[in-house]
């Protein structure tokens, strides 16, 4: 009875938290997916959207879910800079090389971060209530979250599928040569990628901020679990992240309900070997 009661207690939260998972892993797979670049910056990122919300709110007074069109702004911007500065001149190069780029813009974010806020953990002081149905209560934070992931990701997909430029980027997705044959600026539309992908990442640490304390250390929890939500929906495919993102949800939702909480990354793990050796491309599979 007691393990139903915290079942109970447990899984809807998972299931909310699932969702703004799936948005974090958003960035990550798309970067992947457009331009075959594994983004180690991604963990950095999310802690900045954290920062972003704290400052937005304690310094500025601005609400928390309407900081997040600054924030969203700030995030794509960040990213284009970061593809230029970083990203564009190793683009053909070996993994490894890219690899490292991203790896190197990880360290001096962290570096200045850790300078300028400390190790010391921000809180954003923050509540929307609940809501009550039935026994389960849900906070009204992390409602409203999972409420602005859907609503991102369905943006995404509007955005990818029915305009000119979402054409272009799965058009440089699927060949970029052709593309860059048929006349699309292909630069761009890379620089427009990884700005988007580090957008979400962004918007998604903005919305994981109201929830939990963070430091600028934060982000790399986050970016392991992205990494494991991209494996599960399928490296490439953002939508698919967002349902790996619900999955990861309810394992955390219910693990604790019958063991240590402790096991819960030992467990996430575990299902993204298992992936990788029996799924390689996810369970959704890549999409282009």
């Amino acid at each position: 009875m007691q393990q139903l009661s915290l079942l109970l207690t447990s899984l809807p939260d998972g299931i909310l938290l699932g969702f703004v998972y799936g948005l974090a892993a958003m960035g990550l797979t798309l970067i992947w997916g457009v331009m075959n670049v594994i983004n180690l910056s991604h963990g950095p990122i999310i802690a900045l959207g954290m920062f972003g919300t704290f400052f937005l709110f304690i310094r500025l007074g601005l609400n928390p879910y309407f900081g997040l069109f600054v924030i969203a702004l700030l995030g794509l911007l960040l990213g284009i800079l970061i593809y230029a500065a970083a990203v564009h001149r190793v683009i053909n190069a070996p993994h490894l090389s890219s690899l490292l780029a991203t790896f190197s813009v990880n360290m001096i974010i962290i570096g200045l971060g850790t300078a300028i806020f400390t190790t010391s953990p921000y809180n954003v002081d923050f509540n929307m209530g609940s809501f009550q149905i039935g026994s389960v209560t849900l906070l009204g934070t992390r409602l409203i979250a999972a409420l602005v992931a859907i609503l991102y990701t369905g943006a995404l997909y509007l955005f990818l599928y029915k305009t000119r430029p979402g054409k272009y980027i799965r058009a440089v997705a699927n060949n970029r040569a052709a593309a860059e044959l048929m006349g699309i600026p292909s630069t761009r539309i890379l620089a427009l990628s990884f700005g988007l992908g580090t957008m979400l990442a962004a918007v998604s640490g903005a919305l994981i901020a109201t929830f939990f304390p963070f430091n600028i250390l934060s982000g790399g929890s986050y970016e392991l679990k992205s990494f494991v939500i991209g494996v599960l929906g399928g490296l490439g495919n953002p939508i698919g992240a967002l349902l790996g993102g619900l999955i990861l949800g309810i394992l955390e939702g219910i693990i604790p309900a019958f063991m240590e909480t402790s096991w819960v990354p030992a467990i996430e793990f575990a299902l993204f070997v298992a992936i990788l050796l029996v799924r390689p491309t996810g369970l959704f599979g890549a999409k282009r």
